[in-house]
């Protein structure tokens, strides 16, 4: 069973969130399923962190990329309209409560998100009126009610606050009388059944001995042992740890050791946060590898019972087709004394007798031993049809058939009955086979889904720019906005780098990062082409523009005489080297070579050096939603097969990030 935090993990969680936490600005917002979000978080200067809060069961920090929904749900978007961009200002514990509140300042109004761990749970959006906005469900229920443009009301305590607890509080246990002090310790305090017994533990108290029978010694005890548990959230001194059994599995992640554990192995971490991220991300892939296998095993069971009747259904029409043309061969071998036996009863209806009288003189035969008579077994006048058994073998014969035309019937239904069992066979061998394939499927799902979730990969630092390799390896850097191209140049610029802009007003600078080397021909003019195709000139649909590159020191902040620069502009001093008439397209391509494979974008020389997977995209009306999926089908066609799955599933946001101004079209289209 997967773990739910308790009041003291959330009140660890606390205290290590706001020391990395406050003041973070809500990049952007997540909503992974019906009940779990994901707050995309940014510092200056600080790698980006991803808040993930699942209603009713968890809160930390997660270093995994989870999948997304293409279609952000209601609540997901009513979160990015009122507190996108918005700044964490506090993260609070409600009392000692499982109810976590996080302030954000967004659109000079002051939010709060309330996330309640306990029950079904709920993540709550409350305006600086108090007001609820919205929530992940709302309800009614017999003491409050979360619905939306009504005021928020918190939830009733669960017990009293461990923290504020005074040694005469606890003297009340003693009045829950019939209850067993372990019960009534968690039902008393905010606390769960796993540190109410580790208090009672600690305070060698019987935790089955009934409240009524608790002495002054055992309450002293039990309150010392609590205030033992509480200093470790007053100082913070925590020892995050997995609790591990002896067949590996992770059953308890614990913000401190406690020693109902003791003979276990405890596997420690550097924050309670991290530990509930691998905690949860086991727990994960387990139900996930469970339920795949699960599915495949329910398709397996199906097509089981398939193959049962199918092969009962061969066996039946096997033995048909055996009786029938054992029938017909009896027939034959009998046909003399048959065709005698149907001509007497025949002669014996023509001649003025009654079928009954008829057969009445044919039993009597039968006694005496005489053939054909002895083959008889009965008549139906009705439908006129004469039932006969020769060895045992009953079978019926039609009066108004000849015996040849009644054998022939016999061996008819025999072929049309094997013809049937070779249907039922390749039925069986097609059932078999998808059996197969689903065991194959079921041990294919299972290895997958056991692969652990793959961690977010920390980016490089030029990957907060436009950048790409050339045909020689140099990394090349663009600015994405005047903020990126101010910090490029002051930041990242070094002696010896080639600093591009095109020749048009509207456009980024590009860094070609020399490292001690000089860029040939072929990198200048790759450089050049990226400055092109982020410039204005994309948007004014040119197909080529002339771009100059200067070195560092030849850019400075100081305007010619009464000029202002704004922000992300450079003037120029000295001599500008020229590339004419420079292309103004680009390749996007996949880089196979890389794992987890990565899409790229570049000049087309230097995205082939990497890849033949890839389509080139010029100045275009197409917008970048339709055209992404165009990009990502091409390179789907031509991608070999076992890459044209994963293609497919490559976000398109991701490739509509590539697209210069937001629209363009494939080249030759």
């Amino acid at each position: 069973m997967q773990k739910t935090l308790t009041s003291f993990d959330v009140a660890t969680l606390v205290i290590e969130l706001k020391g990395c936490l406050i003041g973070s600005r809500i990049k952007n917002i997540y909503q992974i399923d019906g009940r779990t979000v994901v707050l995309k978080l940014h510092l200056p200067s600080q790698p980006a962190l991803s808040l993930l809060m699942e209603s009713g069961k968890r809160l930390h920090l997660t270093s995994y990329a989870l999948a997304k929904p293409k279609r952000p749900p209601a609540f997901c978007m009513a979160l990015r309209k009122h507190i996108r961009n918005g700044t964490i200002t506090e993260i609070n514990q409600y009392e000692f409560e499982r109810i976590v509140i996080i302030k954000v300042r967004a659109r000079q109004e002051e939010f709060r998100i309330v996330l309640e761990l306990f029950g079904h749970g709920n993540i709550i959006l409350i305006d600086s009126q108090n007001f609820i906005k919205q929530a992940i469900s709302f309800k009614t229920m017999r003491d409050r009610s979360i619905l939306r443009g009504k005021l928020f009301q918190q939830a009733p305590p669960s017990g009293k606050n461990p923290m504020s607890l005074k040694f005469s509080d606890l003297k009340e246990l003693k009045s829950l009388k019939g209850f067993e002090v372990i019960k009534a310790l968690s039902k008393f305090l905010s606390i769960s059944g796993i540190y109410a017994e580790e208090i009672l533990f600690r305070a060698q108290v019987d935790k089955s001995k009934k409240c009524e029978l608790l002495g002054k010694g055992d309450l002293k005890q039990i309150f010392e042992a609590l205030d033992t548990m509480c200093s470790y959230i007053r100082t913070g001194r925590f020892e995050p740890c997995a609790i591990i059994d002896k067949n590996g599995e992770w059953i308890d992640v614990v913000p401190v050791t406690l020693k109902k554990y003791s003979e276990l192995i405890c596997e420690k971490f550097k924050s309670f946060n991290e530990a509930l991220d691998e905690y949860y991300i086991k727990t994960l892939t387990k139900q996930v590898e469970t339920t795949a296998a699960k599915k495949v095993e329910q398709q397996i069971a199906k097509q089981q019972r398939i193959l049962t009747e199918q092969q009962t259904s061969l066996e039946k029409a096997l033995r048909q087709a055996k009786l029938s043309r054992e029938i017909g061969d009896k027939i034959y071998a009998n046909f003399h004394q048959l065709q005698s036996l149907l001509q007497r009863i025949v002669n014996e209806k023509e001649s003025g007798n009654s079928w009954k009288e008829a057969c009445s003189k044919i039993e009597e035969e039968k006694k005496n031993g005489i053939t054909p008579s002895n083959y008889f077994e009965s008549l139906d006048t009705k439908k006129l049809i004469l039932n006969v058994s020769i060895e045992d073998i009953p079978f019926s014969l039609k009066l108004r058939s000849t015996v040849q035309e009644n054998a022939t019937k016999y061996y008819n239904r025999a072929k049309k009955t094997e013809k049937k069992a070779k249907g039922a066979e390749k039925a069986i061998a097609e059932t078999m086979q998808r059996i197969e394939d689903l065991k194959r499927k079921k041990a294919i799902a299972v290895e997958e889904t056991s692969k652990p979730f793959l961690k977010k990969r920390k980016k490089a630092w030029y990957e907060k720019f436009r950048w790409f390799y050339t045909s020689e390896d140099l990394l090349v850097v663009g600015g994405k906005d005047a903020g990126t191209n101010e910090i490029l140049i002051k930041k990242h610029a070094e002696p010896g780098d080639l600093v591009f802009h095109a020749d048009i007003i509207g456009a980024p600078f590009v860094l070609i990062k020399a490292e001690g080397k000089t860029p040939s021909d072929a990198s200048l003019h790759e450089a050049a082409q990226l400055a092109a195709s982020h410039s204005r000139a994309w948007r004014m649909k040119f197909g080529a523009i002339d771009v100059y590159w200067v070195y560092p020191e030849q850019l400075s902040k100081t305007p010619p005489s009464k000029e202002y620069l704004p922000k992300g502009a450079f003037s120029v001093h000295g001599k500008k080297n020229f590339i004419k008439k420079t292309l103004v397209r680009l390749a996007v391509g996949i880089n196979v070579k890389k794992k987890p494979f990565a899409i790229i974008v570049g000049p087309k020389e230097a995205v082939r050096t990497r890849t033949n997977i890839y389509v080139e995209i010029i100045p275009g009306d197409l917008p970048s939603s339709k055209l992404a999926n165009r990009i990502r089908q091409m390179l789907k066609q031509k991608a070999a097969k076992n890459l044209q799955e994963k293609i497919s599933k490559i976000p398109l946001e991701e490739i509509q990030a590539l697209i210069p101004f937001g629209k363009g079209r494939l080249s030759n289209h």
